[in-house]
């Protein structure tokens, strides 16, 4: 029997039991603020270079910084990196860093104790990011953006520099992704794979234990470098508790129980008991927990792979998908199958949130029905030429909207019918081009609409170009966003190509999601923001 196998086993149990204890038993002497979720899906790695999911990026925001940061109303502030120039022809981005930031102490340092970061520590994380041998999920972030030659150089250890290709004016809002995050090289190259249970980072917490499919408990980081307005150092609780139950249903009766503090989303089966149709707290609730609302990076829509040019395949006519955007009442679908979370989405692809999101410049559809009709003779679908019957694919967790829009569809005589299919089946069905018609979602990686704006450009393969559009007039405005650093003129320009979208139809979006959480009476300072990002450096338990 391996000896020292067993003392870490018994070591991790003490400390889980220790935890597990004081989460739910503060005594004077050690009257510790522990915050505690649950997180559904699973983590599979903290490493940053694989903060590719929502509960990935949750456990990498907690342990690791990088240049920047964004709040919570997609503001892109200071974080290692204080200031920052950008040169006139836009290529070359200057970051100059604090110099007061350290690793977190860890028996792989010499001493045991954390070392300074300086410049090179990003050289090398980036580099490690777009390293083919690394398979960074992350990768595509500077492919195509960086110099082939030096794109990342540290001209001091407070000054590290990117140089570009070519001007990208959203560079700043993906240096915001965990992806970006620092990393110690002496560490991964010692650890290497086993980097991803083995985190070390900068930031407000740090790893303490790590019980795969059971327990992740982070305590204080408590020489973490960022202070609040008073100077008092963050974060405030004394660590998280995270648990890894795949039921909502027991999540959500342990949010009742108090044993969590915070939960995000909700269970459809649990919608109609916790929220009225208007998204409000029932009665019973409104003193027992609070709810968070926000507006969410994420649009709802139904693509239409415009490169199958089967024969009869009507969704290559733009009169169809226009028809199809009219006939769908999105205003009811968002009433009675989401309690009106979220926002029909009449007004573009950009998503609200963005600056982009103009309802006054983007061409908006309505429901209209006889419209709808209109179009479908328009295209030359009349009696004796019947329209061919169109089958929408989609994942099981969106059933119950499908089912809605086909049954609304079929009101206006579109002869709609349902697939469905696990997630990850759909996804490569539409990468492979076999869905001519497909319910999808994209959320924003960083806050800027060409994020969103980038599906639709034929340079792009699927993803993110999953209709397989081609608009000459489309890309060169794609193109020519790229040379206009001005924000204002850059939205304008935005606001144009989401209505040139909205005009050839090639998705119909459904709705913009919405961020919903729910908190403890007694939690504070956890704030709702536009990417979902949980960040818990102010959060108090009183």
């Amino acid at each position: 029997m391996n000896f020292s196998r067993v003392c870490l086993a018994i070591y991790t149990f003490l400390i889980i039991v220790l935890f597990a204890t004081a989460c739910r038993n503060s005594t004077p002497e050690e009257n510790l603020k522990i915050f505690r979720y649950n997180q559904a899906s699973g983590i599979t790695s903290l490493d940053p270079a694989f903060a590719s999911t929502q509960s990935n990026i949750w456990g990498v925001n907690m342990i690791f910084n990088g240049l920047v940061q964004v709040d919570s109303v997609l503001h892109i502030l200071p974080c290692i990196a204080k200031n920052w120039e950008i040169s006139k022809d836009g290529k070359t981005y200057t970051f100059h860093l604090r110099n007061d930031v350290f690793f977190h102490d860890d028996s792989l340092f010499q001493n045991g104790k954390g070392r300074r970061v300086v410049a090179e520590d990003f050289v090398y994380s980036f580099h490690r990011l777009i390293d083919p041998a690394v398979a960074s999920k992350g990768s595509w972030i500077f492919n195509d953006k960086v110099d082939s030659i030096t794109p990342f150089k540290a001209v001091d250890d407070t000054t590290f520099q990117i140089h570009l290709k070519r001007a990208f004016p959203p560079l700043e809002g993906i240096l915001t992704m965990q992806y970006c995050s620092v990393v110690p090289k002496e560490i991964v190259a010692h650890l290497g794979k086993n980097f991803r249970t083995h985190p070390v980072g900068t930031g407000p917490f740090q790893l303490k234990v790590w019980k795969e499919g059971s327990v992740l408990l982070f305590f204080k980081n408590k020489k973490y470098f960022e202070m609040d307005e008073q100077q008092r150092r963050l974060p405030y609780v004394d660590g998280v508790r995270i648990t890894f139950i795949d039921s909502k249903a027991t999540e959500f009766l342990k949010f009742r129980q108090k044993e969590y503090d915070f939960i995000s989303d909700i269970d459809p089966s649990f919608k109609d008991d916790l929220l009225t149709k208007d998204g409000e707290l029932q009665p019973k609730y409104a003193k027992l927990l609070k709810v968070q609302k926000s507006v969410y990076l994420n649009t709802e829509y139904i693509g239409f792979n415009l490169s199958d040019t089967s024969k009869n395949n009507p969704l290559l006519k733009k009169e169809i998908r226009q028809a199809i955007s009219y006939g769908i009442d999105k205003d009811k679908m968002m009433l009675y199958l989401r309690n009106n979370i979220g926002v029909p989405a009449w007004n573009g692809f950009v998503p609200k949130g963005l600056a982009a999101y103009d309802v006054r410049k983007v061409q908006r559809y309505h429901y209209d029905p006889q419209k709808s009709r209109d179009l479908i003779r328009q295209a030359g679908y009349e009696a004796g030429n019947a329209l061919p019957p169109i089958r929408l694919f989609c994942s099981s967790s969106a059933e119950v909207i499908c089912n809605y829009v086909v049954n609304e569809l079929k009101q206006v005589g579109i002869n709609a019918s349902l697939e469905t299919m696990q997630g990850k089946a759909l996804n490569e069905q539409m990468i492979k081009g076999n869905a001519k018609c497909f319910r999808a979602s994209w959320i924003g990686d960083y806050p800027d609409a060409e994020n969103f704006l980038a599906l639709f450009y034929s340079g792009y393969d699927a993803p993110p170009n999953y209709t397989r559009f081609k608009n000459e007039r489309f890309d060169k405005m794609y193109e020519t966003a790229f040379t206009i650093i001005d924000d204002s003129m850059r939205n304008d320009l935005y606001t144009r190509m989401d209505s040139l979208i909205m005009e050839e139809a090639p998705v119909v979006p459904l709705y913009y999601d919405q961020v919903i959480r729910f908190v403890q009476n007694n939690v504070s300072g956890v704030p709702n923001n536009p990417m979902n990002l949980l960040d818990l450096k102010r959060a108090r338990i009183n």
